[in-house]
C-alpha cells in the first residue's frame, strides 16, 4: 500500500511515519511538497503521488493566533481537507483524517461519544469542525480521528514546556479544571496503524462501521496540574535536575487565553474497541514510556 502521510515534520505526523514504515510505503509529505496554506495547488500535488490512501494528521494547531488568523485556519483546517477528500473519492483512495476535542463545547463531565453534537468555542476548533464536515461531505471511505492533549518527547508541546519551565522557576501555576486524557503521538501511531494496515474491503467496511468517525486517546483522566505533576515527578525520579519546588493549581478563569478551552475533553472510546478492537493504555502508563526518552536525552546532555 501506498500511503501519503502529511505533516511528517509534526508529532502525530512523525509517530505515524516510524510506526507505518514497516508495513507499508509511506510518501512523506512536508509544507513543501504539500502546503495546505494553498489548496488550488493540491490536488497536482496529489497527482505526483499517486497514493492508495491518505493519512492528514497535518493542520493549523496554534489554538490562540488562530483566533486572529482565521481565514488562513480555515484554509488549512477546512478547505484543504475537503481538497483532499474529493480529490480521493474520484480516484477511490481512502482518507484517514484527523481532528480534535476542540469541536465539542466541553461542557459536563460524561465522556464524549462520537455522535454527541458538537460546539467548537473558538475559530480553532470551528476550524476543525468545518474539516470533518468537509471531509464528510466528499462522500468517500474516510475515517476520521478525534484525539486530545496530544505530546510527545519531541517538539513544541506541554510536557516539553513543562519540563523547561521546571529547569526554571521554582513554582508553577498550572490549570487543575480542565479534565481529559493526556495522550502521546506514539499512542496515537500505535493505534491508527492498527486500524489502517489491513486489506482495504476490510478498511471500507470498518470505516463504515465507525459512520466514519472514531475517538482515539489513551485511558484515565487527569487535570494540566495533574499531568504537570506526574511529568515532574517522573522526570526527578528519573535523575532529570530541576528547579521547581512546588506546582500550584489555579482555575481556567486565572490564566486567560485569547481562545476558548473545553472544560471536558474526557473521550468515550467504546467504538475503538468494539469496531476496531483497541484498547489504549491508562495516560500514565503511555506516559511513563515517553519520559524515559525525554529523561535519556536530557541526562545525556547535562555537564558532567
Amino acid at each position: 500500500m501506498r500511503i501519503l502521510l502529511t505533516g511528517v515534520t509534526g508529532q502525530v505526523g512523525g509517530a505515524l511515519r516510524e510506526a507505518l514504515s514497516a508495513s507499508a510505503t509511506v510518501i512523506g509529505a512536508d509544507r513543501s511538497q504539500l502546503d495546505l496554506s494553498q489548496p488550488e495547488k493540491i490536488p497536482p500535488a496529489l497527482d505526483r503521488f499517486a497514493p492508495d490512501m491518505i493519512v492528514n494528521p497535518a493542520a493549523y494547531t496554534a489554538v490562540d493566533r488562530a483566533e486572529g488568523e482565521k481565514e488562513l485556519a480555515f484554509r488549512v483546517n477546512a478547505e484543504a481537507p475537503g481538497v483532499i477528500a474529493r480529490w480521493a473519492v474520484s480516484r477511490a483512495v481512502l482518507v484517514v483524517h484527523f481532528s480534535t476535542d476542540y469541536v465539542l463545547s466541553g461542557r459536563g463531565s460524561r465522556p464524549w461519544c462520537e455522535d454527541d453534537p458538537t460546539g467548537p468555542l473558538s475559530v480553532y476548533g470551528a476550524s476543525k469542525l468545518a474539516g470533518e464536515l468537509e471531509v464528510r461531505a466528499a462522500a468517500g471511505p474516510h475515517l476520521i480521528i478525534r484525539t486530545s492533549w496530544v505530546y510527545a518527547p519531541t517538539g513544541s508541546n506541554f510536557l516539553r514546556t513543562i519540563v523547561r519551565l521546571a529547569q526554571e522557576r521554582t513554582e508553577l501555576r498550572i490549570v487543575a479544571d480542565q479534565f481529559g486524557a493526556p495522550t502521546s503521538a506514539r499512542l496515537i501511531a500505535k493505534a491508527v496503524s492498527t486500524i489502517i494496515l489491513d486489506d482495504r474491503h476490510l478498511l471500507v467496511k470498518r470505516f463504515s462501521a465507525a459512520d466514519g468517525l472514531v475517538n482515539v486517546s489513551a485511558t484515565g483522566e487527569t487535570t494540566w496540574h495533574g499531568f504537570a505533576t506526574a511529568i515532574v515527578q517522573g522526570m526527578k525520579s528519573r535523575g532529570v535536575t530541576l528547579k521547581v519546588q512546588s506546582i500550584e493549581p489555579i482555575s481556567t478563569g486565572d490564566f486567560p487565553t485569547k481562545a476558548k478551552r473545553p472544560l471536558n475533553s474526557r473521550f468515550d472510546l467504546t467504538r475503538l474497541t468494539n469496531v476496531f478492537g483497541i484498547t489504549t493504555p491508562r495516560w500514565d502508563e503511555a506516559l511513563a514510556a515517553e519520559l524515559d526518552v525525554l529523561a535519556r536525552a536530557l541526562v545525556n546532555a547535562e555537564p558532567g
